[in-house]
Formats: C-alpha cells, sequence, structure tokens
C-alpha cells in the first residue's frame, strides 16, 4: 500500500460554499452546490480505481490479461478509457467558448493500459484536476457534443449532465473491471461498480449508497 493522502482510503472531501443572503445569488449557490456533489461523486468513483491498483492489483500483467467472457477486454483498457471520458470533458471545459466535446477520440495503449504505477499517477492526476477546474466552471454551461452513433450526430447539453455522465460511465466500466477481476481470482469491495441508485435502491453502506451533501 502506498503511503500517501491521496487514497482510496481517503474519503472525498468538499469545500461547501455558506449560503448566501442575497437572493440575487441564490442561483449561484445552488449551482456550486450542484458542481460540488457532481465533484464528490466522479472523486469517489476514480478513487475507487485507485484502491484497485494500490491494494488489489499485484502485478502490471494483471491489466493486460484479456477476458474470457468479455472478448477484448482488459482491465487497463477499462481504467484507460474511463479515465478518458473525464479528461477529454476538463480539457473541452477549461478551454475558450464555444466547447465542443467528443468522447469518440481515443488514446490507446497508453502506459495506463499496462502499468499499475502509471495508472494510479494517472487517476490521481485526474481527480486532481476536478478539484481545480470544476469550482471555476458553470453548472449549466453550454456544450457542444459531437458523437458517432455510429451515424455523425450533434447534440446540445451542458457541463453538469456531462460531468454526471462521465462518472455513470465510470461505474458502467468498473462494472466489467469486477468481471475481469474475478476471472484473475481478485476480491473486490461489494459496491466496486454498482451504480448509486442500485446502492440506493437495495440500502447499501458504501459511499455512494447515501446522500452525503
Amino acid at each position: 500500500m502506498h503511503n500517501t493522502v491521496e487514497t482510496a482510503n481517503a474519503k472525498p472531501t468538499t469545500t461547501m460554499p455558506a449560503m448566501p443572503t442575497n437572493k440575487n445569488q441564490i442561483g449561484r449557490y445552488e449551482d456550486v452546490t450542484q458542481l460540488a456533489q457532481l465533484v464528490s461523486v466522479s472523486k469517489t468513483i476514480l478513487l475507487q480505481a485507485v484502491d484497485l491498483v494500490e491494494n488489489h492489483l499485484t502485478s502490471d500483467d494483471q491489466l493486460t490479461v484479456h477476458s474470457k467472457f468479455l472478448p477484448g477486454s482488459t482491465i487497463g483498457k477499462h481504467l484507460r478509457h474511463a479515465r478518458d471520458h473525464f479528461t477529454l470533458l476538463l480539457d473541452c471545459i477549461s478551454s475558450p467558448p464555444p466547447h465542443i466535446l467528443s468522447y469518440d477520440t481515443r488514446s490507446r495503449n497508453t502506459p495506463v493500459e499496462s502499468s499499475l504505477t502509471a495508472a494510479r499517477e494517472a487517476l490521481l492526476e485526474t481527480i486532481r484536476r476536478l478539484e481545480k477546474v470544476v469550482p471555476e466552471a458553470k453548472l449549466n454551461e453550454p456544450v457542444t457534443l459531437n458523437a458517432v452513433t455510429p451515424h455523425t450526430q450533434v447534440f446540445e447539453t451542458s457541463f453538469g449532465r456531462e460531468l454526471w455522465f462521465a462518472s455513470l460511465h465510470c461505474v458502467h466500466h468498473w462494472s466489467m473491471v469486477r468481471v475481469l477481476a474475478g476471472e484473475l481470482n481478485v476480491k473486490l469491495t461489494d459496491d466496486f461498480g454498482f451504480a448509486p441508485s442500485t446502492l440506493l435502491y437495495q440500502g447499501r453502506e458504501a459511499p455512494l449508497g447515501k446522500a452525503k451533501i
């Protein structure tokens, strides 16, 4: 286990703004509150992956083992792909408007896919960027999303909506990582790869199983 405060065992902390007394500022306060909640969820989900590479996987080779049940899948590929969505979104919102986003931009065969150290560093860097970039953004900042469905589609969306999508997309891939880990006889925490709505429905005691903010 790494001796660092930035581990998956650390509880995500979010500083909430003071409630404004000026009614004209209430809308912005609500936006900031929602963004803080979204950051907390994003960090919790990414820290699950940090815990995976720090405390559950024991060799780089485990990142590159191909699944028997999910053809073409490896744990490393899922980690890289899920993290990429956050990176692309943060790059988009950090650039001057208009904000044009495409999740179809892929960086394949990166060190994240084959190195536990590289994966850990990349995940922690993404968490640091979330903490830095999101508080400066606007919840309803317009974003134009270009997608291949396989038809070329253009959607008008918002930063807040896409930040939530990046987290939910991450959970989806963690559920597949759970399958691959099972093939390697690696036991994960009971909540790894489960959506917050599922945990709430089941009344599970987990970081995403109840509202904290």
